[in-house]
C-alpha cells in the first residue's frame, strides 16, 4: 500500500484566529450578544485564501472567550456574504449562543433583505423554493436543483417595493439561510440582483445609476433575546453607496426617464 504524506503549510485557521483591530460599525451590544452593521467587501470568517482580515479577526480584538458553533466559528450565529452589506447577530456567551442557535433552526427569526433586481418582476410578491448545492461545473457558484436528493431546501419570500423603469426593488425574506441563497433564487426567476459579479448574465455584473456593487443588504432581523426573551427588532438604512443610485432612479422615474 502507499503511505502518503501531507504537510499543511498553514495551520487550521480554525483554531488560530489572529486578533486583528478592524473597526466594527456596532448597532447594539449588550453583555449576551453584538449586532454589527457589516461593511460590503469584508468576508465574515476565515477560510481558503481568507486567513486575515475577516469579521472574526475583528470580533477577537475586540471581545475575549466568544463562544465557537459547531463549525468552530467563534461567536457567529448566523452569516451573510462578502459581498452583502447589513447586519449581523454575534453571540458573546455559550448560552446565548445555543439560544440563538435554537431560533435559526426553529425559523423562529425574521431576516429581511433589500435587493435591486434586473427587470419587472411579474408577481407582485411570491415564493422561491429549490434545492441549493455546488454547481456541478463551477464550484464556486451555488446552483437550484429540482431532485431532492441533491442539496438542501431553500426558501425565499420576496414582495416588491418599487417598480422602474428596467429594475425592481424588492424585499426578500429567508426562510432558510443558504449560502448565496437570494441571489440565485432571484437569478432562477430571471431576475437577477444588479452589480452581482458572479450569478446571472452579463448585465448582472453592472448597475444602473453608478450602482457599483452587488445591491443587497440586510436592513432588518428580527429574534428574541436569548437572556430574557424580550422581541429585538433592528434595522440598518441602506448605505450611501447603495441610497445614492436608488435615489436617482426615483428622480429619474419622477421625470418620466425610468
Amino acid at each position: 500500500f502507499d503511505v502518503i504524506k501531507v504537510m499543511l503549510s498553514h495551520p487550521p485557521f480554525e483554531n488560530h484566529v489572529l486578533p486583528e483591530n478592524i473597526p466594527l460599525n456596532i448597532v447594539y451590544e449588550d453583555e449576551a450578544l453584538l449586532l454589527v452593521n457589516k461593511e460590503p467587501g469584508l468576508v465574515v470568517h476565515p477560510g481558503h485564501g481568507n486567513y486575515t482580515g475577516t469579521l472574526v479577526n475583528a470580533l477577537a480584538f475586540h471581545l475575549e472567550n466568544l463562544p465557537m458553533n459547531s463549525s468552530e466559528r467563534p461567536g457567529l450565529v448566523h452569516r451573510i456574504d462578502k459581498d452583502t452589506s447589513g447586519l449581523l447577530v454575534i453571540a458573546k456567551t455559550e448560552a446565548a449562543m445555543t439560544h440563538l442557535a435554537k431560533q435559526f433552526e426553529a425559523k423562529t427569526t425574521e431576516r429581511e433583505y433589500m435587493a435591486l433586481v434586473w427587470g419587472n418582476v411579474a408577481n407582485d410578491a411570491g415564493t422561491i423554493e429549490g434545492n441549493l448545492a455546488r454547481h456541478l461545473k463551477d464550484r464556486m457558484q451555488m446552483a437550484v436543483f429540482d431532485y431532492p436528493e441533491i442539496g438542501k431546501p431553500a426558501i425565499t419570500h420576496y414582495k416588491v417595493l418599487e417598480r422602474f423603469n428596467y429594475v425592481t426593488l424588492v424585499e426578500c425574506r429567508l426562510e432558510t439561510g443558504r449560502t448565496h441563497q437570494i441571489r440565485v433564487h432571484l437569478t432562477e426567476i430571471g431576475h437577477p440582483i444588479a452589480g452581482d459579479p458572479t450569478y446571472g448574465n452579463g448585465t448582472s455584473r453592472r448597475g444602473p445609476d453608478a450602482t457599483t456593487r452587488l445591491f443587497l443588504h440586510a436592513w432588518k432581523i428580527v429574534f428574541a433575546h436569548p437572556r430574557d426573551g424580550r422581541l429585538m427588532r433592528l434595522e440598518a438604512e441602506l448605505p450611501a453607496d447603495l441610497q445614492a443610485p436608488l435615489d436617482a432612479l426615483r428622480l429619474h422615474s419622477s421625470r418620466g426617464e425610468g
